[in-house]
């Protein structure tokens, strides 16, 4: 394959790698048929749009795409039983994992329930003290006090939990992978049980309770009865689904795009607070849930009190939201110290081992409540799956992110299964594991080789894809504002990224934390002002006025300064341009 623009080995070492024939071929047809600038033709030819669905995607509709939730096993029974408790004014309790999926999650059905004036009784397990999921001591203590008891984004693994929950009636609300057998309750409502079909896999928790909702509000409906407003809690579903990094296709598209909407309306307490005290003054995107606000609801399951973030979601009172938003911010900066120095240090461990399928460490005395969001870092550093471990002792507790292709949920449970981990499991993207110091080695070793299986670790770093050639002139607010109807981006779904050819450097200075703000011509009139972040250091600061010309890639934002739009790259590589 020939490199896009010739570009073989740019200035971070990448290889450009453009359209193919085929894709410029539809996108020039997709232009002309939906009158479209080429550049969103082609953006959409690269996710698999076909020519006469750009109109559709564009606009996705979110009736057109929810799925018949009773198309998952269990659900029926699942809504029966929610309404049963409502009916009876029983006592019910929600179960969550820590997470942002998990207090989502408990959220929708804490805010549902209140619609009914229901109180239900929230709890989340300490990370450190009780680990991932359900535990028998707190089941059995809900069970003796509750009728119900709701386990959200946990609980399919949890035989023994379960069981010790007696006299109390349990229904899970999952989508981890599931096992061959089943725990023994009301219902398990997951849609990577292993009889399902996995049509649905792609689901974060949220998008399962949000279905269980649908359902048991249409129930209602059919009885003349009216439930509480779905539509309005669709912001809970949308920052589940991103900061849980489910793929951003189909219906989670459609989710997230609407969730956003709702999220601008600034009705939930606790988002608007936590909004405010992060500084998102603009209307939140896919990309503020994911890395601005995500993070920060996730700090009390890190290094704080485990169920701040479900409470801050939640509640309905202005003065509690701003206290735990409050709280949430402080954590988050204590997690960032830590964070910093276990990411160090398990970066310098990774490095060593090589370039195989595989990046992993593990360390004595690491926050076990960061390994995740490090294991994250590692998998970004190195385009590889990546493993993160806090060693305590004999036993090690760890956390496993993917990229995209690489079941790395599915490759833990099968080392878990042959007895190399005590404890292991998750989804395609995110896992956890328990494992014995002393099989730590085998564990790892046995890992690296299914995720090989998978062609993890083939591909390597090197190749940048891009989304076709433009032109200074032509990156205007609107054709963004067109590009951007083609999101929101996030997983599987990544933002488009555009080379620039053949400009030069009219000026570059160091801003911020070690940013480089740049200004790029073309020689014809054409200008474009550009960022890259954390560059000063590295090889992108070779691009200085009077360095000769370059190629340029990377993403389009429109950057509002004092009421004033403009089009920024963020740019993220470049090459020498060689002329002929």
């Amino acid at each position: 394959m020939t490199p896009f623009l010739d570009v073989s080995d740019s200035l971070t070492g990448r290889r450009w790698v453009g359209p193919s024939l085929e894709e410029d071929r539809l996108a020039e047809a997709m232009a002309r048929d939906a009158r479209l600038d080429r550049a969103v033709a082609l953006t959409l030819v690269r996710r698999g749009v076909g020519i006469g669905q750009a109109a559709g995607f564009l606009d996705p509709k979110l009736r057109d795409l929810l799925p018949d939730p009773l198309g998952l096993r269990d659900m029926g029974t699942a809504a029966d039983r929610l309404l049963q408790a409502v009916e009876r004014r029983e006592r019910i309790a929600v179960f969550a994992d820590y997470d942002v999926d998990g207090g989502a999650s408990a959220a929708l059905l804490l805010t549902w329930l209140r619609g009914f004036g229901l109180k239900a009784t929230l709890y989340i397990p300490d990370r450190i003290e009780e680990g991932y999921g359900p535990n028998e001591p707190a089941m059995a203590r809900l069970a003796a006090g509750h009728d119900l008891i709701l386990c959200v984004d946990c609980g399919t693994l949890s035989h023994g939990p379960i069981a010790a929950a007696a006299g109390a009636d349990v229904v899970v609300l999952d989508h981890h992978l599931g096992a061959e057998t089943l725990p023994a309750c009301v219902a398990v409502v997951n849609p990577n049980r292993q009889d399902e079909s996995g049509d649905l896999g792609h689901l974060c928790a949220a998008g399962v309770v949000f279905l269980l909702l649908v359902e048991a509000n249409r129930r209602l409906k059919a009885l003349g009865r009216p439930g509480p407003d779905l539509m309005a809690m669709l912001d809970l579903v949308a920052l589940a689904t991103v900061a849980d990094v489910a793929p951003l296709t189909g219906v989670n598209r459609a989710l997230v795009r609407s969730g956003l909407l709702v999220m601008a309306r600034r009705e939930r307490p606790g988002l608007a607070a936590l909004q405010d005290v992060a500084g998102v003054t603009a209307a939140p995107s896919a990309y503020h849930l994911g890395y601005v606000i995500g993070p920060r609801i996730n700090a009390g399951g890190r290094v704080g009190q485990a169920d701040l973030g479900a409470r801050l979601l939640a509640t309905d009172d202005p003065h509690e939201a701003q206290a735990l938003a409050e709280r949430l911010h402080a954590h988050n900066a204590e997690r960032r110290e830590i964070e910093a120095g276990v990411q160090a240090a398990a970066l310098a461990q990774a490095e060593g081992r090589g370039d195989g399928p595989l990046a992993w460490a593990a360390g004595d005395g690491w926050h076990p409540g960061v390994v995740g969001i490090v294991a994250a870092r590692l998998k970004e550093a190195t385009h590889r799956p990546a493993v993160v471990i806090a060693l305590d002792g004999d036993i090690g507790k760890g956390s496993a992110r993917s990229v995209p292709g690489v079941d790395i949920g599915a490759a833990i449970h099968r080392v878990a299964a042959e007895g190399l981990l005590l404890r292991g499991g998750g989804h395609r993207m995110a896992a956890g594991l328990t494992v014995e110091r002393a099989k730590l080695p085998a564990a790892m070793e046995r890992l690296a080789e299914l995720l090989a299986r998978q062609g993890a670790g083939a591909g390597g770093p090197r190749d940048l894809p891009l989304d076709g050639v433009l032109m200074p002139k032509a990156a205007q607010p609107p054709l963004v504002e067109t590009i951007e109807r083609a999101g929101p981006f996030g997983a599987a779904a990544p933002s488009p990224r555009f080379a620039f050819p053949d400009l030069s450097v009219s000026m570059q200075r160091v801003v911020g934390n070690g940013h480089l703000k740049l200004a790029l011509a073309d020689g014809m009139g054409g200008r474009i002002d550009a960022i890259a972040f954390g560059a000063a250091e590295g090889p992108l600061a070779r691009l200085l006025p009077g360095a000769g010309r370059f190629h340029v890639a990377g993403r389009l934002e429109i950057n509002t300064w004092q009421g004033r739009s403009s089009v920024q790259l963020q740019l993220e590589d470049a090459a020498p341009a060689i002329r002929r």
